[in-house]
């Protein structure tokens, strides 16, 4: 099946099953044996490939691309669940890839589950009922992440990599293939292992988005004082709120530590 066109005309296939009461935009394309449950928007360029199923109130953005065999706004895998109305928000220009499972939320938390614009996420990835994720990330193939997570912008996760719920993701991290998250993951650390352990920051990564090398330094000398210098966890946060008078780039890492959930990797 083709991407969608710039003519601006619906292409539904005749086997796709949309309910009456969904919200499509005018362009949306639909593939074959797709199911569009009732409480369903989608917004204008996105295109559904074949054997889709979108379900619950669910709320998909603009120019996103939706693989095959996803299921998308099912109820949460929580014995807790008792029905109540929650919902799955999709923001713009992501990409899903094959087999991917994205809950809706739980009463319990914020009722919601949101991923944000222009991310990457790639085959048979789990994202469970109430997880917040950024913009521009990467989940590779099988990233699992269980309830309640937050993944901050730009961070990246390695195939495999399975997520505890309540965890805590920062900004431009990123995770080797194979690794489990117990606790938070700072922004710009890479970690990797069973349990994760912290390996350095995210060097390249910085590179590549336009961080200068002074910046770089500066997180590269922050990731020391917050796993070299021998400092607890206090002590080390006091010394990067100094630090980051001088490095804006280092205020992000301190507001993380000062609301860590579960206590960052050591």
């Amino acid at each position: 099946m083709k991407e969608p066109s710039t003519t601006g005309r619906a292409a539904i296939h005749p086997t796709a099953l949309v309910d009456p009461s969904a919200r499509l935009a005018p362009d949306v394309t639909v593939g074959a044996y797709s199911v569009i449950g009732p409480g369903v928007e989608i917004g204008a360029g996105t295109w559904i490939g074949h054997h889709v199923v979108i379900s619950g109130k669910t709320r998909i953005g603009e120019r996103n691309r939706i693989f095959h065999f996803c299921s998308l706004g099912e109820i949460p895998q929580d014995k807790k669940y008792g029905g109540e109305e929650t919902r799955l928000e999709i923001g713009d220009d992501n990409t899903i890839r094959e087999f991917c499972t994205f809950n809706v939320g739980t009463a319990q938390d914020a009722g919601v589950t949101r991923l944000g614009h222009h991310n990457w996420i790639m085959a048979y990835v789990h994202l469970a009922h109430d997880c917040q994720v950024g913009d521009y990330t990467v989940f590779a193939n099988n990233a699992q992440v269980a309830g309640h997570v937050h993944v901050g912008d730009y961070a990246i996760l390695g195939g495999f990599t399975v997520v505890h719920q309540f965890v805590h993701i920062g900004a431009h991290s990123i995770t080797g293939m194979g690794t489990v998250l117990l606790q938070d993951l700072p922004p710009y650390v890479t970690a990797s292992g069973n349990p994760a352990k912290p390996h350095g920051i995210n060097a390249e990564g910085l590179r590549r988005r336009g961080f200068s090398g002074e910046a770089i330094l500066a997180v590269k000398r922050a990731y020391k004082t917050l796993y070299k210098s021998g400092h607890t966890l206090e002590e080390a946060r006091a010394e990067l709120i100094r630090q980051a008078a001088f490095h804006p780039e280092l205020a992000v890492l301190v507001d993380f530590l000062g609301s860590a959930s579960r206590g960052i990797i050591r």
